[in-house]
């Protein structure tokens, strides 16, 4: 064969293989495109003529959603039942190692950007007021700290697939006058939208479960085992609708924004330190951490999460995005029970764009109050944007719920969210790609860690399958000191 033909059925593979990837990344370029030319050139839409031209990206949203319960209780349970309680705790481990580290390094590089570079310092701002930024304002911090307890022990599994637990504060002034917050009556309620964090403690402690009964579970283990390929098999339909559904969506959101240029003017530095920080950890921090673990640079993986990472800016959703995650790390060659485990888990906790950016608004917001803090602050802020962004649902704009608890460490007002929220919906997009590669890597680096483990675990599963009666209790009692 001459090498032409060879040079044009490698291009023709490489077509092929990443047809949909490339389709998807200009599907947010045109997207964005037509989005300005519309704004531009038009006049004012209404909000049921925004309503038309999303319409065929939030079915594409809908249909991902509609994967995330069954593919994530599914998922971590035949991942967590197929191992042993030993190489789960390691896998675990791992993850939530790399988790820590990331998120702290993240709010780290966030306070030290925003207090280098000053955004806030001769800002001017337009407030704003809008009907979610009152709701956020109704909420303590001790409240939204404890409901992250609540919700990770649900007392309803099927309730907790549709419903989070959530305290809510009222002022009752027909029984007393004017009090401070603290003093508010409270209720329990339900918030729409599925209790993730249940979900996945739920699915856990079944998974460890099962692989603890053995041959007695071995049933329920394929029911699951089956029901997480049933569902990667439904993702593989959905993501060709990708590119479609990702380009409606940002060409409605464009056109729903008000004046670019008066944004850009009044928050441009804020913008400008967040996007740094981002920049930063996503192509810096991470790869550092990810080049220590593996002796890899992150780079060629990153090209690989194209698709993976345009769908989470055109969603602005981690969770949503976790079918097409988990779809494309199979296909990298991933060890599934790592990527099953590690990807659901990390949609849930892991917030690393969010960390980030709910420090540097808080302080950039301080700056504009002209409000003094102290290291002790800075510190606090830390901690509070670290347990924020954890507690952040893996939802379009969930910060800002959670913004408020940071908020108060530096002693702000909750309405001063309204300063910043002309570009919160741009910047939640990128904060939620930073998230969603953060996650990606996160597994291969925990997969590359555990792949010794992983063989031992299979060796020994293989040499049961074809050992005789006698042979099983010796391998048994192997695997045990293996433990040991």
């Amino acid at each position: 064969m001459t090498r032409p033909k060879q040079d044009e059925s490698k291009f023709k593979a490489f077509m092929q293989e990443n047809v949909l990837t490339m389709a998807t990344v200009i599907g947010v370029f045109v997207g964005g495109l037509v989005g300005f030319i519309i704004k531009n050139s038009t006049g004012e839409w209404t909000k049921r003529e925004i309503m038309y031209i999303s319409f065929p990206g939030e079915i594409f949203l809908r249909m991902l959603k509609c994967l995330i319960v069954p593919l994530l209780v599914s998922s971590i349970t035949s991942a967590i039942g197929g191992l042993d309680l030993s190489m789960s705790s390691k896998i675990a481990t791992r993850a939530i190692t790399y988790y820590f580290v990331t998120t702290i390094s993240a709010v780290i590089l966030g306070i030290c950007l925003v207090t280098t570079l000053r955004p806030g310092q001769g800002a001017k701002i337009v407030e704003t007021q809008t009907e979610s930024i009152d709701k956020a304002s109704k909420v303590l911090t001790p409240d939204t700290l404890m409901d992250l307890v609540r919700n990770m022990f649900t007392d309803n599994i099927i309730q907790s697939t549709m419903f989070q637990h959530r305290t809510e504060i009222y002022e009752n002034t027909t029984i007393s006058p004017a009090q401070p917050m603290e003093n508010w009556e409270f209720k329990s309620a339900q918030r729409e939208g599925s209790n993730v964090l249940g979900l996945v403690m739920f699915s856990v402690i079944l998974g460890t479960t099962i692989g603890r009964m053995r041959e007695k579970g071995q049933l329920l283990q394929d029911f699951f085992t089956t029901l997480s390929e049933a569902m990667m098999t439904i993702t593989s339909w959905v993501i060709w609708i990708s590119p479609l559904g990702v380009g409606f969506l940002i060409a409605a959101k464009i056109i729903e924004m008000e004046s670019i240029a008066a944004t850009i003017q009044s928050l441009g530095w804020y913008f400008i330190t967040v996007m740094i920080g981002l920049f930063l950890h996503g192509f810096g921090t991470i790869a550092v951490i990810f080049f220590l673990g593996t002796r890899r640079l992150p780079y060629r993986f990153i090209a690989k999460l194209s698709q993976v990472l345009a769908t989470a800016f055109g969603t602005g959703s981690s969770s949503a995005t976790m079918p097409l995650t988990i779809k494309c790390l199979d296909s990298m060659g991933i060890d599934p029970r790592v990527t099953r485990f590690v990807i659901p888990v990390g949609a849930t906790i892991n917030m690393d764009g969010t960390a980030l950016y709910e420090a540097v608004a808080a302080l950039f917001i301080a700056q504009y109050r002209e409000m003094s803090y102290s290291f002790g602050t800075i510190v606090a802020v830390s901690i509070t944007a670290t347990a924020a962004s954890i507690g952040a649902a893996g939802i379009p704009q969930a910060g800002l719920v959670t913004m408020v608890m940071v908020l108060d460490t530096v002693g702000l007002e909750p309405k001063d969210v309204s300063l910043i929220i002309a570009v919160d919906w741009l910047l939640d997009r990128f904060r939620t790609t930073i998230n969603v590669m953060c996650d990606a890597l996160g597994t291969i680096l925990v997969n590359h860690l555990s792949k010794n483990d992983l063989a031992s675990v299979d060796r020994i599963s293989s040499q049961q399958i074809n050992a005789e009666p006698h042979e099983l209790l010796e391998l048994g009692a192997n695997g045990h000191e293996m433990k040991e």
